[in-house]
């Protein structure tokens, strides 16, 4: 049995099976939704339910709290068609453009960016055409069928030969999987991927002035953007805030030095929240998001790209929004959820 789901305002309709989440079934048919964690912990994809009814698999009550179902709104990513749906969702144009595909991938290098922070270098097969927006993601898939995201930080114009994309991970202790990236993974390991996944991206229709905000490994994505702003002569007003406990953190600071000297329309502001004293550390201090609003008080013409902690890009949106004139829709955003998050109480 399958159920219609419309999509308002787009005026889009798709099939989705009894039992199979709306944005599964959108995904699947290159319906462009926005999501990011797929797992109900982050958000991004709420929804309002205007007609029908849907039932909710297990999710954080941040992501979608009981005042806010009992108000019509649900989470795609959970959420399964008992009857018809009329949704009203912000379409995201491209988001369906490109394949998902599954593939194996070679490990090509390991490199340790900091003490906890890896750079991660995988080789796609040569004979499948991997197409993506930069900022989005891919995930593992393990052995015991778990799957673990980490956002792609090259462009798709810089996949070279043979085409490689470059990872950042951070080092969980007691993860799955970072354990085993830090501890037993080598150099030409197969690995299982799928992708490409989320809606965060460059919107570049618009020429708005652009934020570009991140948190820790967060970085990855915004990297990917940046290059792509290079590749495709994109001129618009950017400022890149890069948030961070400590100066090793900023595992790309010269990277994104030299990116700012290349481009004259990148302004790179580090933020160190609790610098060392070894560091002797001249730079911005505090949380990042408000070094953001301390230079731009007015957000009014701008778009912002947020990656990275749930706590700062919660804080970003609401505080950018609320106190500097950020329109709602063009704050566009990625939290890094752990698996804690994912999995913790409902």
């Amino acid at each position: 049995m399958t159920f219609r789901v419309t999509l308002k305002p787009a005026e889009r309709q798709f099939d989705v099976a009894r039992d199979e989440p709306i944005l599964a079934a959108a995904i699947r048919q290159g319906i462009g939704l926005p999501y990011g964690c797929r797992d109900g912990a982050c958000g991004s994809c709420k929804s309002q339910m205007l007609e029908g009814r849907v039932l909710h698999g297990a999710h954080q009550s941040k992501a979608l709290s009981q005042a806010e179902e009992e108000a019509g709104f649900i989470l795609t990513c959970c959420a399964t068609p008992q009857t018809d749906c009329v949704v009203q969702a912000r379409s995201v144009p491209g988001a369906g453009d490109y394949p998902i595909l599954k593939m194996p991938t070679r490990v090509l290098a390991i490199e340790r960016l900091a003490p906890d922070v890896a750079l991660l270098r995988l080789q796609l097969p040569a004979n499948q055409s991997f197409q993506f927006h930069a900022g989005q993601y891919l995930e593992f898939i393990l052995r015991d069928g778990a799957r673990r995201s980490y956002s792609m930080a090259t462009s798709p114009g810089r996949l070279g030969t043979p085409p490689t994309v470059t990872l950042h991970l951070r080092h969980m202790p007691g993860g799955l999987f970072t354990d085993h990236v830090f501890g037993a993974m080598k150099e030409k390991d197969i690995l299982r991927v799928e992708g490409p996944f989320g809606s965060f991206y460059l919107r570049e229709g618009s020429d708005k002035p652009i934020v570009l905000l991140a948190s820790g490994t967060g970085f990855a994505p915004i990297k990917a953007m940046i290059e792509r702003m290079q590749d495709a002569g994109i001129t618009r007003p950017t400022a890149l805030y890069w948030g961070c406990r400590s100066r090793a953190d900023l595992y790309l600071h010269g990277w994104a030095e030299q990116a700012a000297a290349q481009m004259p329309n990148l302004r790179y502001v580090p933020v160190l929240s609790e610098p060392r004293a070894e560091d002797a550390w001249a730079g911005r201090v505090g949380f990042v998001h408000a070094a953001v609003m301390a230079d731009l008080p007015d957000l009014s013409g701008h778009q912002v790209y947020a990656c990275g902690a749930p706590v700062m890009v919660d804080a970003a949106q609401r505080d950018f929004v609320e106190r500097c004139g950020l329109p709602p829709d063009e704050f566009y955003a990625d939290a890094f959820t752990s698996e804690a998050d994912k999995h913790g109480p409902a």
